[in-house]
């Protein structure tokens, strides 16, 4: 039965967030219609404009439905539902704005678990629709029924069943407010078949007001004064900024303060672009990849300012060991995230734009030149450094990308080595133009994430680069979403650093594991990844020496009606440094190919 007629009336509406589900008390004369159209109608409302998704029998009357009154939003059809998950990510993560997947049930459900968990752990705000059998069916082990709420209720940051086709509109509104709101994060709404079946009158609420669900947003003004004065007595500051500086829109607060106060900038993996990274205060990266330099403030300061940051063990190292001279400023909107890992002298919690506005006006200028100088020692000390010669290696290919686009570029990475090595040479200028998987560690995270930033950037009418570095081993765990983006004409530019093995992996092999390269070689499983870009109607270039590696980049660039893989054969025993082992202090990092226990 089709639900043509739009003039159709009833006397119950459900009133929004002013009532409560069950009263139906409405208006005379509203429009009603079935449960999948009042779903693509609530999605125009939130003003979604990219739905990332895959049809199935659970929701094929929602398909039904966008086929009939074609909605104002793009729908990309994705290969595979991880990849879609992983779109929406990138989306997000490119835009500030709320990525969107419609799956159907089942193993389209299941298949978005992995994405769903890496936006959990890295604060990524999506909503994940997913199909369900009718609610009758329910717990029947019905065809492709999944307890898609119980399997993804550690993964969320909240979860929805809806039952009633009256509270559909409102759920999509608390959806969306729940996922951009406080720290961000995925949320799944699962949608019965028969829900989306049923008909009800249409009315998406304006505003949302959901008990018990609340987030800070100023800081106590106590705590505002007491670290102003924990920052006017150190000598040694330090600011440790994490992608919560990002998700806030932090950047330019940060940036000025920093400035203002000469007190040098840290970033974690996400937090990369939050402070320029040309800056001389600016450490870079620290941790386990991290520069030496970074890592030895961190054991030298007297005072680390955390902003959006949650220490984690990729970071801290051993805990006991870390930072051991330093008071601590936390600035963070999650309270879950206070004192969990590293004991705050001061916690403020609230937005962290919003704190550092607040906290701005009582910091000084200060004179901390003896410690930027010592600084400056160890930078020169240990810096930075790969052998250069005729061998092709990634991080040379990373500093040719880097040079192309002049750091002006949305840069998106799988999971290994080379995302180490972007994150330690590619020098991060920009909030929001390092996109990866960090909590998590997704391999086969980069491609479609590239996908879905170029969407992104794209409806915002920008112009900037996409470019897509990834490791052979993780590109081809989504490399089908390559003919997506070539049926959308995305300009991608996708480099695959091959050195036909699990890169990282090999790497503690060799390191810790008496170089047992147990089931890491890549040699005879690899594709030949020309070819398999030209089978998805991709342009595949190939280099195998420095002087191959800059042409076939200056070629790509000039390719923009379509996505262009480069595939870099470089040396496979190269490997990252400097490097703090599992289980290690900060202080004790290996920073050149050594005995394990030869550390620095």
């Amino acid at each position: 039965m089709r639900y043509d007629t739009h003039t159709k009336t009833k006397a119950t509406q459900y009133a929004g967030d002013s009532l409560p589900a069950s009263d139906t008390t409405v208006k005379a004369n509203q429009q009603v219609m079935s449960g999948a159209e009042i779903f693509l109608r609530s999605l125009e409302a939130e003003g979604v404009k990219v739905v990332f998704g895959h049809p199935g029998g659970a929701v094929i009357k929602i398909y039904d439905e966008m086929a009939r009154i074609k909605p104002n939003f793009t729908h990309v059809l994705v290969r595979h539902e991880q990849g879609g998950t992983h779109a929406a990510e990138g989306y997000a993560k490119a835009t500030g704005k709320v990525g969107t997947v419609l799956v159907t049930s089942g193993p389209g459900a299941t298949n978005t678990v992995t994405g769903i968990a890496d936006a959990y752990m890295d604060s990524v705000p999506i909503v994940v629709f997913t199909g369900q059998v009718p609610t009758h069916l329910i717990g029947n082990d019905a065809f492709q029924e999944c307890d898609t709420i119980g399997v993804t209720r550690s993964i969320t940051k909240h979860s929805f069943l809806v039952r009633d086709v009256n509270d559909l509109a409102r759920t999509v509104k608390e959806a969306y407010h729940i996922a951009r709101t406080g720290r961000p994060g995925p949320v799944v709404v699962d949608l019965p078949k028969d829900v989306l079946l049923a008909e009800a009158a249409f009315h998406y609420p304006e505003h949302v007001s959901m008990r018990g669900y609340s987030f800070p947003v100023e800081g106590r003004q106590d705590k505002i004064e007491r670290a102003a004065r924990m920052i006017a007595r150190s000598r040694r500051p330090l600011f440790y900024v994490g992608g919560g500086a990002v998700n806030g829109g932090a950047s330019e607060i940060l940036t000025e303060m920093a400035r203002h106060a000469h007190i040098p900038v840290t970033t974690t993996l996400h937090g990369l672009g939050a402070f320029p990274e040309d800056d001389p205060l600016a450490l870079r990266m620290l941790g386990m990849h991290g520069t030496w330099w970074a890592n030895q403030a961190v054991q030298n300061c007297d005072l680390i300012i955390a902003v959006g940051a949650r220490f984690d063990d990729r970071v801290t190292g051993k805990l006991d060991s870390w930072a051991p001279y330093a008071k601590v400023i936390h600035i963070e909107i999650d309270q879950s995230c206070i004192s969990k890992n590293v004991f705050a002298d001061c916690a403020i919690l609230g937005d962290v734009k919003t704190v550092l506005e607040q906290l701005r006006p009582y910091v000084d200028e200060k004179d901390t030149s003896e410690w930027l100088a010592e600084i400056e020692e160890w930078r020169q000390e240990c810096p930075l450094k790969y052998k250069k010669d005729d061998t092709l290696r990634a991080q040379y290919v990373i500093e040719s990308l880097r040079d192309k686009t002049e750091g002006h570029a949305c840069v998106l990475t799988d999971v290994g080595q080379h995302q180490m090595w972007t994150a330690q040479y590619f020098r991060f200028l920009h909030p929001r133009t390092h996109i990866t998987s960090g909590g998590l560690g997704t391999m086969g995270f980069g491609m479609p994430a590239a996908m879905g930033a170029a969407f992104g950037l794209r409806e915002m009418g920008s112009e900037m680069p996409v470019v897509c570095i990834s490791g052979d081993g993780g590109f081809v765990m989504n490399a089908q979403e390559m003919s997506v983006a070539a049926a959308h004409k995305l300009p991608l530019k996708l480099a695959v650093i091959n050195n036909r093995f699990l890169g990282m992996v090999r790497q503690w092999q060799e390191l810790f594991h008496e170089e047992r390269y147990s089931h890491t070689d890549l040699s005879d499983t690899n594709p030949d990844f020309v070819k398999l870009a030209e089978a998805n109607h991709c342009v595949g270039l190939r280099a195998t020496t420095p002087e191959e590696a800059r042409a076939i980049i200056e070629e790509a660039w000039t390719i923009n009606d379509r996505p262009v893989l480069m595939e870099f054969q470089v040396a496979k025993e190269e490997m990252v440094f400097p490097m703090v082992p599992a289980g290690a202090a900060t202080g004790e990092m290996i920073t050149e190919r050594l005995t394990p226990d030869s550390f620095v």
